[in-house]
């Protein structure tokens, strides 16, 4: 991690977040949302993979102590971290942080690309609002029913692929992750220009 710092959200509420690669290439940021229950530290050891190649943001999700909150909260404070990343970032979530982002990208919050790793189902109704390219992936050990849901959810939306990770289970290996997660971000760069 290179540097902690933080942004105000839309309601005033002040969200930390760590950027890593802050000497990395001159490509799109990529914003890491954890899942349910998650401050943030989970994502490090992805964080520090891809900061090879992206400066990467990982930010605390506000309402992980189980307090009530309304989700147009956390689609703010996403925006937020995004201005701070700067322009074309991307954005990727694994499991709940995986459905909070196409939620945001369905509520307009301007992300570039948006990859999940096994979200929860998503409500088909707000899919095609999500305008943006995106990257369903699954793990290749995990249930049958969750990675028939990444096809399924993959089909719903209007610019997604799905790829599964051969071995992989909701645990995914962050150095499995890593490079696919890169390459697409590279890719949704490369076909937008200069940003």
């Amino acid at each position: 991690m290179d540097e902690v710092k933080t942004v105000v959200s839309r309601d005033g509420t002040t969200i930390a977040y760590a950027r890593y690669g802050a000497g990395a290439a001159d490509g799109p940021a990529v914003v890491l949302v954890g899942g349910a229950g998650a401050a943030g530290d989970g994502e490090a050891p992805l964080a520090r993979l891809l900061a090879r190649s992206f400066p990467v943001f990982v930010y605390g999700r506000r309402g992980r102590d189980g307090s009530g909150y309304a989700v147009e909260r956390e689609f703010e404070d996403l925006a937020a971290v995004l201005a701070a990343a700067g322009p074309g970032a991307a954005v990727h979530g694994s499991g709940a942080g995986g459905s909070l982002a196409l939620a945001a990208a369905a509520a307009g919050v301007p992300v570039a690309a948006v990859s999940v790793f096994e979200p929860p189902c998503e409500a088909p109704g707000s899919l095609p609002e999500v305008h943006a390219r995106v990257l369903v992936v699954d793990g290749g050990a995990s249930p049958a029913p969750v990675r028939r849901a990444a096809r399924e959810l993959s089909a719903l939306l209007p610019r997604a692929r799905h790829r599964t990770l051969t071995g992989q289970t909701h645990e995914v290996a962050p150095h499995v992750l890593a490079p696919v997660l890169a390459e697409f971000v590279a890719e949704v760069a490369e076909s937008a220009g200069p940003v």
